[in-house]
């Protein structure tokens, strides 16, 4: 491919639509996947907060191709803006409405992903910290208090990745 016909911009840039009718599949297709993301999150959301993360595990296949179909709608309505503002100005309330929703969700769902990823975190530091304590020697230091263990002292973790 010489650098003439090779544009990544273009390559990447979906054709907008060109009828109302194409506007209007397109529209009802973004929002059914919009919805079906939105029963995944909240989905994920909740087991997580259940603590029963690989149930949550499980739903990332649908997540993922969710994800990518929302990626692609959302890319191809934002080419079609101006042939969308013309043909139905009041479908662009309607999607950036739902689309909000969905930023609030999503906006939830991090702060319950971030939140266990710092629980476990903890468990783990706290693990590693009380076998550190158990494997160092029990010495006294010149003043008689107990030494603290190193931080090399400590053994290595391996964990599972099976959830």
């Amino acid at each position: 491919m010489t650098a003439a016909t090779y544009n990544p911009q273009t390559m990447n840039t979906p054709a907008p639509v060109k009828t109302a009718a194409e506007a209007d599949a397109l529209a009802r297709h973004f929002l059914e996947v919009l919805d079906k993301l939105l029963g995944v999150v909240r989905e994920e959301t909740e087991l997580v907060r259940a603590g029963r993360l690989s149930a949550a595990a499980e739903l990332a296949p649908s997540k993922t191709d969710l994800t990518r179909l929302y990626i692609a709608d959302t890319l191809r309505l934002r080419a079609s803006q101006k042939l969308l503002a013309q043909i139905a100005p009041g479908m662009i309330e309607t999607l950036r409405r739902r689309h909000d929703e969905f930023r609030a969700l999503l906006q939830t769902n991090m702060t319950v992903l971030a939140t266990a990823h710092a629980v476990s975190e903890g468990i783990i530091r706290g693990v590693a910290g009380e076998l550190a304590r158990k494997a160092a020697p029990q010495t006294y230091a010149a003043t008689g208090r107990p030494t603290a263990p190193a931080a090399f002292a400590a053994p290595p973790i391996s964990l599972s990745r099976r959830i």
